[in-house]
């Protein structure tokens, strides 16, 4: 049995609005469950230990100034498994050149050895609270989606939807094909993101590859009149690396290098990677990938830390979009209630599910919708979120489409002016071509989304 340190490292008589007013600690909200034989209050404790300044003994180094720095559970609910923990900001590691604060330190303490200890049989964080202070030591994003619509030539406040879509197959095309098919989508659509996985292989170096994308954004620029956007991928194991991939392709976008954004794969190449690209590129828009993150995120886990946690944490590094799941509406796992994770990273108060967040002005970060969207199951998804303020990168949506990847761009834009014109999407689909014709190109989610269409739609489809 672990040493009971609920006397140092528990205090629930501490009120939780009382801590908000004092400004001084970083709150956590954890679903946390003991191992069988551990008391609930004891094994908090000693996870609140584990996190801060403590460990499983008493040691002879402690001090009464050390105590100060020590994390306290201030809220507990067995039946609920719900475990709330006040960090007090100074205990997080800050940068030596400018004072601010990591998110690697952050990350370090709430979901470092806490994860693996003998007497939690699992923790989960599902929110967290940032004060005042610590909004200021985070970068925060250097652009936002207001950026982007700038460039789209639209208004700079509610510009709304940005058709995009990512390069299919993931892997496996040559330079030519690659810059191929970015051209036929941008005569039809805004915005390209290199899938995940791409980046500089043998068979589509990237000293090939980039030149002839930006030889295809300018043709389509010319021939729509139209800008165009591109999200290329710089993630790398190494700094270095990575600052030459960033400066090779923006030299290959030479005087359109302003429509270029970078991604990188946050998720796998954590906090380190999102920060070296904020800071070394802030004039690009910083995209964030999330690869790899159901393996905590997972609605089935219960270690680590929600999607919503992981979208709010990618805010404060500086990620200008993150990818927000299609909210049950696409491919991946979701549900409608996963909006929250949208909501807490575009607006500047929001309630989450353990916290109220103010961001105190902080850029916002964009909804990056992904994952087997396409123009049919575009409408409900802007009715569930409320608005259409997003990127939408839809592959299969865009090259499955029966008439071209510029008809499925084309779709995907004629369903976002479909649902904000409240219309009926058959009877919206009667004057709109490309948007009918993904009922003929999708037919297996025309069925489930809109029963009886062939009868209602007609030839409509067929044209």
């Amino acid at each position: 049995m672990a040493l009971d340190q609920s006397v140092r490292y528990a205090d629930l008589s501490l009120r939780e609005d009382d801590l908000i007013a004092g400004g001084k600690h970083i709150l956590c909200a954890y679903k946390m469950k003991p191992q069988t034989g551990y008391g609930y209050l004891e094994a908090a404790a000693h996870f609140a230990a584990e996190s801060s300044t403590g460990t499983n003994v008493e040691v002879s180094t402690t001090d009464d100034y050390t105590k100060n720095f020590d994390a306290i559970v201030y809220q507990i609910d067995e039946a609920t498994e719900e475990m709330r923990i006040a960090y007090p900001i100074d205990l997080f590691d800050r940068n030596m050149t400018d004072g601010r604060m990591m998110l690697v330190s952050f990350l370090t303490l709430t979901i470092g050895n806490n994860q693996g200890m003998g007497d939690i049989a699992h923790a989960q964080m599902y929110d967290f609270y940032m004060p005042p202070r610590a909004i200021q030591l985070f970068d925060g994003p250097a652009k936002d989606i207001s950026d982007m619509w700038r460039m789209l030539g639209r208004p700079v406040v509610d510009g709304g939807y940005i058709a995009g879509t990512i390069i299919k197959p993931k892997l496996g095309l040559r330079p030519e094909p690659f810059a191929a098919a970015a051209y036929q989508f941008w005569l039809g659509g805004d915005f390209i993101k290199n899938d995940e996985p791409q980046g500089n292989q043998v068979f589509c170096p990237a000293r090939k590859v980039y030149p002839l994308v930006y030889d295809s954004m300018k043709r389509a620029m010319d021939e729509t009149g139209e800008a165009k956007l591109f999200s290329a991928n710089i993630t790398a194991d190494d700094h270095f690396e990575m600052c030459a991939r960033a400066d090779f392709i923006l030299e290959a976008f030479g005087p359109d290098a302003d429509k270029v954004a970078f991604l990188v794969d946050g998720y796998v190449g954590g906090p380190g990677m999102v920060t070296t690209a904020r800071r070394q590129y802030p004039g690009q828009y910083l995209h964030y990938h999330r690869a790899g993150h159901g393996a905590v995120t997972s609605p089935n886990s219960k270690r680590g830390y929600t999607a919503y946690v992981l979208a709010k944490m990618a805010r404060l590094q500086g990620a200008s979009g993150i990818h927000v799941g299609t909210m049950g509406y696409g491919k991946m796992e979701g549900s409608k209630d996963d909006r929250n994770i949208a909501y807490i990273i575009e607006r500047d108060s929001y309630t989450g599910p353990a916290y109220h967040q103010e961001w105190f002005g902080m850029k916002p970060t964009t909804p990056i919708i992904s994952g087997g969207m396409n123009a049919l199951r575009l409408p409900g998804f802007f009715e569930n979120l409320g608005h259409g303020n997003v990127i939408n990168t839809a592959g299969g949506g865009s090259y499955g489409h029966i008439d071209s990847p510029a008809a499925g761009a084309l779709s995907l834009r004629q369903a976002y002016e479909c649902w904000k014109a409240g219309a009926d999407p058959i009877e919206w689909a009667r004057e709109h071509k490309e948007f009918a014709r993904a009922f003929e190109s999708f037919p297996h989610d025309a069925d489930a989304i809109y029963p009886g269409w062939r009868d209602k739609l007609g030839a409509a489809a067929h044209k």
